[in-house]
């Protein structure tokens, strides 16, 4: 195969949107079978689903590290499962004769502790009767001698005692209600360990708290074994205290948790100096919890080294995994995954197999790397539950293809909405231009966020150098350390194919309109197309729009988002667009967005160039020059 078949070969256009494999046989989703325990419903996580069952077989503390929606809190419930029920107990505040301020603290097995809180309530109601009755028979007093004697002085005489009667009787009732015991933590009928999820807890929530009481004097006053409340560390004992973002507590709360770790025990008092509560301070009250603690790369730095040191010397640290390997047994998991946000929602309808051939399509392009699939599944099942939404609406069955399109559409994230709007209005303004014909302009693309692209116009002037010593390259439009620096590496391109001293020019490149910034080096092939049209003089064709990294020797090196940049594309009305080779499988759209555009996947600038600008003897020359002048290899 000679040269310029090889070179026709390369620059052939790539055909996206074919239909999926998803390695299971089935109509809905009504036929998958979805695992009964949280465990087996975990996807794509298995190193950390590993970790968890060996966590909660020997009791360690588990570290979960990863990006939001990755499924770290669903694994803290799924350990709450795999723990064993037999060894919970309640956990039960008396007073404390010798010191109130002081309550006592005792453990019972599960179900004791409502029985023994009955048996003293009874024995109170029994006290409270003889009150009654002995109330009854002063009244019956009062009443007999004003039988007896019906005077002013009987009657006011009568009416002295029975208030007094009733003061002293009420100062008995509230030393006999001091008897009654409170149940802190009642684990009784409970099917499984707690999972309390203390995310955002405050330090009386966390570590609990002792209530303010404003009636401290007069026989008023609740008894202090009465106003403690339980923290979140107590009613997970024997449990899972799961924390998401546990960077985000304070030291001094972090400083507590891991006495509470250490010790299996911990002490409630008033978190408030200005309160009352604050006098008491209860026994240990014990918190023998697994901590499950997530959050993502930059909690490790802002956590307390000793807590973290606790973790890691007596439990697990995970990463969780952002995307999987697409292979079919995979995609089954995607399937199971559909299923079960149905049957957990419990007000959707099941999905058709061409509808979550489109949820696991969007998968892949969410993934933004080459053959996987993605693992941020909050994202995916908000689509999910759109598309059921929607089914519906319109008053279907099963969730159908085009459900699932318009939620696709409908859900879009706020980036992708700014995106929409920024091609919009870009358009309206001919600010992006997709057709005709432009010396040194040419349609880049970006990313805004991480699943929205746009259409980045640049313009490329060429002028005699202001400065007799040497020429400049002159970049505006808000660029980053990266983004200027690859800019920089396109003159060493320019160099060497031009064979002169480029010195003499003054070189103005312009990012249309970027008033939010550029980073990255994705648009180096289109620097360099559009700087080589304005030194060629050779128009650049506006259909066409690219994306690709370039480094000095000519390769055009992957970017990330190549799906999201060829959609912003297509939303602006372009034809054709160029990217690089290595990103060619990374490309997922759906069939009617894949007829709207052709793709060109490349690996050299001359395979840039020879798409982009517009057919005539220059351009036939400068490929021959540039082809001599670079190590390019087909």
């Amino acid at each position: 195969m000679g040269d310029k078949e090889k070179i026709e070969e390369a620059l052939a256009p790539r055909e996206y949107g074919e239909s999926l494999e998803l390695g299971v046989d089935f109509s809905t989703t009504e036929e998958i079978k979805v695992p009964e325990k949280l465990i087996d419903q975990v996807i794509g996580q298995e190193h950390a689903v590993e970790v968890i069952r060996t966590a909660a077989n020997q009791k360690r503390h588990v570290l979960l590290i990863g990006e939001p929606g990755t499924g770290k809190s669903m694994l803290g419930q799924a350990m709450a499962e795999l723990l064993p029920t037999e060894n919970l107990e309640d956990i039960l505040v008396f007073p404390n004769s010798e010191d109130e301020n002081m309550p006592r603290i005792k453990t019972v097995p599960a179900c004791q502790g409502r029985r023994i809180v009955e048996k003293y309530r009874e024995k109170a109601k029994g006290q409270e009767s003889i009150k009654s009755y002995i109330l009854l028979f002063v009244m019956f007093t009062v009443m007999l001698a004003l039988f007896i004697d019906f005077s002013a002085t009987t009657l006011l005489m009568g009416l002295f005692v029975v208030i007094l009667t009733i003061m002293a009787l009420s100062n008995m009732r509230l030393r006999n209600t001091v008897l009654v015991p409170k149940l802190l933590v009642d684990n009784c009928g409970r099917t499984k360990a707690p999972f309390i999820d203390a995310t955002g807890a405050h330090a009386g929530a966390l570590l609990g708290d002792v209530r303010h009481d404003p009636f401290q004097s007069g026989g008023l006053g609740t008894p202090a074994h009465e106003r403690v409340e339980p923290g979140m560390i107590h009613r997970a004992h024997k449990g899972v205290l799961f924390i998401d973002e546990i960077a985000t507590l304070s030291l001094k709360m972090q400083q507590s948790l891991l006495t509470a770790m250490q010790e299996k025990r911990f002490p409630i008092t008033g978190q408030s100096e200005m309160s009352s509560g604050a006098m008491v301070r209860t026994e240990p009250v014990p918190c023998d919890f697994v901590l499950v603690a997530a959050g993502n790369l930059d909690t490790v730095d802002k956590m307390h080294p000793a807590l973290r040191s606790r973790i890691r010397g007596y439990g697990y640290e995970v990463y969780m995994r952002t995307t999987m390997p697409d292979t079919l047994e995979n995609r089954k998991k995607l399937v199971q995954f559909v299923a079960q946000e149905v049957i957990r929602d419990g007000k959707i309808p099941h999905f058709t197999r061409e509808a979550v051939e489109e949820i696991v399509r969007e998968a892949q392009k969410r993934a933004g790397r080459k053959g996987h699939l993605t693992l941020r599944l909050r994202d995916l099942g908000g689509i999910v539950r759109a598309a059921g939404d929607i089914a519906i609406k319109k008053g279907r069955k099963y969730v159908e293809r085009e459900d699932v399109i318009e939620a696709i559409r409908m859900a879009k994230p706020l980036e992708k909405q700014l995106a929409d709007w920024y091609i919009e209005r870009k358009k309206e303004y001919q600010v992006i231009k997709a057709e005709g014909k432009g010396i040194g302009r040419v349609n880049g693309l970006a990313v805004i966020g991480e699943q929205s692209g746009i259409v980045l116009p640049i313009e490329a002037v060429v002028a005699p150098a202001a400065s007799k010593e040497e020429g400049k390259i002159i970049v505006t439009g808000k660029l980053g350390e990266i983004a200027k620096e690859a800019v920089q590496n396109v003159s060493a391109i320019i160099k060497r194919y031009k064979g002169e001293d480029i010195s003499k020019y003054d070189i103005h490149v312009q990012f249309l309109q970027t008033y939010e910034g550029v980073e990255g080096d994705s648009a180096s092939i289109s620097v360099a197309t559009a700087v080589i049209s304005a030194l060629e003089e050779i128009p650049i064709r506006q259909d066409v729009a690219m994306t690709g990294s370039l480094s000095v020797l000519g390769e055009v090196l992957p970017i990330g988002g190549a799906t999201p940049k060829i959609e912003a594309a297509i939303e602006a009305g372009i034809k054709t667009v160029i990217i690089p080779k290595a990103n060619e499988k990374d490309v997922f759209l759906s069939r009617d967005k894949a007829e709207k555009i052709q793709i060109f996947p490349v690996e050299t600038i001359d395979q840039v160039l020879e798409i982009a600008l517009v057919d005539n003897e220059k351009k036939e020359e400068l490929l021959r020059r540039i082809r001599e002048a670079l190590p390019l290899s087909l």
